[in-house]
């Protein structure tokens, strides 16, 4: 968490400022607003848009870049992915043996973990694609939960909430519009029911191959469906506050789908 340089307010995407460097929150982001020491380059019409410091400049186009991860980023995303991969084996530790985990440790990481790692992703490249700057972000308290639930239950209830993709609108002072919340929050339970059928391309193949894609196929249908539950911060909370509409056209076949295997018809 960095805190912002006037009022000291903690906030994860800090807004730099291009001409004095410093970081500062939404309110802050403006030079007028945080008294820029650079105030004068930034309201000279004749200031050519490359003349900003070059380290700063580099940065910010970086990072706002399509598909860019900073170095803190992929770090927390490798994380996640390890942890989600170790509670999602723990049944196998407790029950069956040690070489039992490390058979499905990367079955766990194959299913499980992509499809949380993709739906992160997707909300991030969405979010970057409509002007916002978009990083993932552990959540320790999700993380070490998530460790104590699976090893208090061994592995029969996980709380997985690793951590997830903070988003702050770039020049918009108002804050993310509706419609584009909406788009947003649809990428990651779309990207998880392409997963989902990609996986049950598998089913029915040699193995193990078959054992990944009914579990990557189970994982991943869950995930968007409850993901698209119009409750608290899910994403179906904020898709349903756009269009209701779209909400129930996404939502309904997938639950639908979820249903009908459940009781075992696919």
């Amino acid at each position: 968490m960095q805190r912002c340089q006037v009022c000291e307010t903690e906030t994860s995407l800090p807004f730099v400022c291009p001409y004095c460097g410093g970081f500062f929150c939404a309110h802050h982001r403006l030079p007028e607003n945080h008294r820029c020491i650079n105030l004068r380059v930034a309201r000279s019409p004749a200031q050519p848009p490359d003349a900003e410091p070059e380290s700063f400049s580099a940065k910010i186009k970086l990072r706002n870049r399509w598909g860019f991860f900073c170095n803190v980023e992929v770090r927390h995303l490798l994380v996640a992915w390890l942890v989600l991969g170790v509670c999602f084996s723990m049944n196998w530790l407790f029950y069956l043996s040690l070489e039992s985990f490390l058979l499905s440790f990367p079955i766990a990481l194959l299913t499980v973990g992509l499809g949380f790692i993709g739906h992160e992703l997707a909300h991030k490249f969405v979010a970057q694609r409509l002007g916002c700057v978009a990083e993932f972000r552990l959540w320790i308290l999700g993380l070490v939960t998530a460790l104590l639930f699976a090893f208090i239950t061994r592995g029969s209830i996980i709380f997985a909430a690793p951590g997830a993709v903070y988003i702050q609108p770039k020049t918009n002072p108002f804050g993310i519009s509706r419609r584009d919340n909406g788009y947003i929050s649809l990428a990651g339970p779309v990207t998880n029911v392409i997963l989902a059928m990609v996986f049950f391309l598998l089913i029915g193949s040699w193995g193990v191959l078959d054992i990944i894609g009914r579990i990557g196929f189970q994982v991943n249908l869950w995930l968007a469906a409850f993901n698209l539950l119009p409750f608290g911060v899910l994403d179906g909370e904020k898709v349903f506050q756009w269009s209701r509409v779209v909400w129930v056209a996404i939502t309904a076949p997938i639950w639908i789908l979820v249903i009908v295997r459940y009781i075992g018809i696919i």
